[in-house]
């Protein structure tokens, strides 16, 4: 995959995707990642990227002209990905990233990151965008932290990038659900045990548990995700009895005679 990232601060990127699992991605020729610094494309002898809104208000909006002849010198370049490209600007507005458009990313060839700064863009530079992203609901200072995290996440999701290729299919969010909890030795820490059935050598059941408890920490931390996902009816059915066992558990807990409960 191609990634362009349209920015004025390409030195920002060079720590994070130089590292880990991005920087030897890079390495190896799976992520081909260029900067197009968009201050050289401005007009004027300062190299003006930026200007006062119109109408009045506080802080500076970029400018169309810079921007436009950047991405276009890009489009240029790179003419031979033009039926398989995707070019976003990270905005408030954007759809919110998810692990669903991550994976919808690494379907591209190349991906032409638009990272904004100072108080935004002029509306019209929006016609450049195929898509708009969203990373939360805060405040940056620029796109470029939201670019990084875009990268990251969709790079994983490419054939190769990850040494264990099964990885991607047990993360979090990857098939909806929150992930379940990992272990590795000691067999026993400080009286807390890796459960018996992680040891247990029967694939099938470590299969199974592991399924019940990401339905379990989705529920506990992220029940809003349960509805976006397709249960099945022993899913259903381990949840519901999950739910059941909670409320007995606190209805006891409410009587002084069963104070014992709490420690369960």
């Amino acid at each position: 995959m191609r990634i362009d990232l349209v920015t004025l601060f390409p030195a920002m990127f060079a720590g994070v995707f130089g590292s880990s699992i991005i920087g030897r991605a890079v390495q190896r020729g799976l992520i081909d990642i260029h900067y197009t610094d968009f201050r050289d494309y401005a007009a004027d002898k300062h190299h003006h990227v930026d200007d006062t809104p119109c109408g009045g208000g506080a802080g500076m909006v970029l400018k169309p002209e810079p921007l436009y002849a950047a991405v276009r010198d890009v489009y240029g370049r790179t003419a031979a990905y033009a039926e398989h490209r995707c070019t976003i600007i990270f905005d408030p507005a954007g759809e919110v990233f998810t692990q669903r458009a991550a994976k919808e990313l690494a379907s591209y060839e190349q991906l032409v990151l638009i990272c904004g700064h100072y108080e935004g863009f002029d509306a019209r530079i929006y016609d450049l965008a195929d898509r708009l992203i969203s990373v939360g609901d805060f405040v940056l200072t620029g796109g470029e932290i939201p670019a990084m995290l875009t990268v990251d996440a969709t790079a994983r999701m490419l054939p190769g990038v990850l040494g264990d290729a099964a990885s991607a299919a047990t993360d979090s969010f990857f098939d909806g659900l929150l992930g379940y909890p990992q272990y590795t030795r000691p067999r026993d820490f400080e009286g807390k045990a890796v459960p018996d059935v992680l040891l247990s050598g029967n694939h099938a059941e470590i299969a199974r548990w592991r399924h019940e408890q990401a339905l379990l920490t989705t529920m506990r931390h992220r029940p809003e995700l349960l509805a976006r996902v397709t249960l099945s009816q022993a899913d259903r059915d381990f949840l519901e009895q999950q739910t059941k066992t909670k409320e007995n558990k606190e209805s006891l807990r409410e009587s002084p005679e069963n104070a014992i409960m709490d420690s369960i």
